[in-house]
């Protein structure tokens, strides 16, 4: 439903206890999100972000309204039922006093926020969010998103938010609706009118929530998101329409288009090695096992974790090095595994179609005498440049065991820990 996208490969790695969620797309902290929607025009609460005590005390002499919401902006939800590390409860705190919001603020940066959706340790806050609060009267669900069971942009509604959408969906399904946009033509103000009614906006109300909604698909189409929730969607006593949390996630392959979003990335709550595979263009994502993967193809590399599983080992990782891998590609691939203490033996398995497997032969040798691997190391190589490569690596002088099938190659790297 709205709100989680489920790929074919995340719920593959579901079975391999994989230690770090893997996301291909850009997740913006709250606040950033906020900042997109205020500079297309969409009506939010006012806010401001801070990183200090002291811009928090400049923040309160400058910053006047009659509440204020202060947020801790960590990647994960259930921040209100939160703690601290420090003992202060709650990541979300509504007060009156500015001096109280200094004190908040306080409590909250440079300590780690623990909810049901961080690792045990928590999350480091460095940034705390404090907004304009408002009165809300009615709270509504609207998403927007890339779906690919109707080719395309569908609009998601529900005068029932606030809550799990997809609680709702089970147990009343009526307030939901589903409703494809045609790309080409996008939001028309009757579209857009016909959500704002089913979403019971009457009056003026009416009147803002569609101008609103076309607003919000005019910034999900200008960014290339692959999906906007906005939850809620709100309307309050003062007679606004306002998105009052945004979550936004956007689509990897328009980063080139995109780049001032991106450069927004806070990769520090991310593993570092997902970070430094990402740099290089590769794909990793850290797992449980002590057999480190490095493979050619998505598919291939499923097919690897799981015949490794079949022999009685357990995978390290999930690495993807592409089709158009380099040597300095294979070099960072083999610093990213080595970096890995669990892994005490490397499996390399490529079918070269467009790869060639003498780049990856040299690649092996060059990260071998680099990083002085002391652990086992099994290489199966087919396809384009086979025999060139399998000679390279036979005069190369190193310790490799080669062999000439994934099976193969499979048994020998659970042999050689279990011997």
């Amino acid at each position: 439903m709205a709100g989680v996208f489920r790929s074919l490969m995340k719920t593959k790695l579901s079975c391999y206890n994989v230690v770090a969620a893997h996301k291909r797309y850009l997740n913006l902290l709250e606040y950033q999100s906020k900042a997109l929607l205020e500079s297309s025009g969409v009506a939010i609460q006012k806010f401001r972000v801070v990183e200090n005590i002291e811009e928090a005390k400049q923040l309160t002499q400058n910053f006047k309204v009659d509440e204020y919401v202060i947020k801790a902006q960590v990647h994960a939800g259930g921040r209100g039922r939160g703690h601290f590390d420090n003992g202060f409860k709650s990541g979300v705190h509504i007060t009156k006093d500015p001096v109280k919001v200094v004190e908040i603020v306080g409590k909250m940066l440079g300590h780690r926020l623990i909810t049901k959706q961080t690792p045990k340790e928590g999350i480091f806050v460095k940034k705390v969010m404090i907004a304009e609060s408002v009165n809300i009267t009615r709270e509504t669900y609207i998403c927007i998103l890339m779906d690919r069971g109707f080719n395309g942009p569908v609009i998601i509604a529900s005068s029932a938010g606030g809550m799990d959408i997809e609680s709702v969906a089970q147990e009343t399904p009526h307030l939901i609706k589903t409703i494809p946009v045609d790309i080409l033509i996008g939001v028309t103000d009757s579209m857009a009118e016909s959500i704002a009614d089913f979403l019971q906006f009457e009056g003026s109300l009416k009147a803002k929530a569609t101008e609103e909604i076309k607003k919000l698909w005019k910034l999900f189409q200008s960014v290339d998101a692959l999906q906007m929730e906005i939850n809620p969607f709100a309307e309050t006593d003062k007679g606004e329409v306002i998105s009052v949390d945004a979550k936004l996630q956007f689509d990897d392959n328009a980063q080139f288009r995109q780049s001032n979003i991106f450069s927004q990335e806070d990769v520090s709550e991310t593993d570092p090695r997902e970070v430094e595979a990402a740099r290089a263009k590769l794909n990793y994502i850290p797992m449980s096992g002590n057999i480190g993967c490095l493979v050619n193809g998505a598919g291939l590399a499923m097919a690897t974790m799981d015949i490794i599983k079949l022999h009685g080992g357990e995978p390290a990782n999930f690495l993807d090095v592409g089709g158009g891998v380099q040597e300095d590609q294979v070099l960072k691939a083999f610093q990213i595994l080595a970096s890995d203490p669990n892994v005490k033996a490397i499996l390399v398995n490529v079918f070269g179609g467009i790869v060639n497997c003498a780049t990856i032969a040299n690649g092996i040798i060059n990260a071998s005498h680099n990083l002085k691997l002391n652990i086992p190391l099994i290489v199966r190589l087919e396809g384009t440049n086979v025999d060139e490569a399998k000679k390279i690596l036979s005069t190369s002088g190193l310790d490799i065991v080669s062999a000439s099938d994934l099976e193969e190659a499979a048994q020998k790297a659970v042999a050689c820990l279990k011997g």
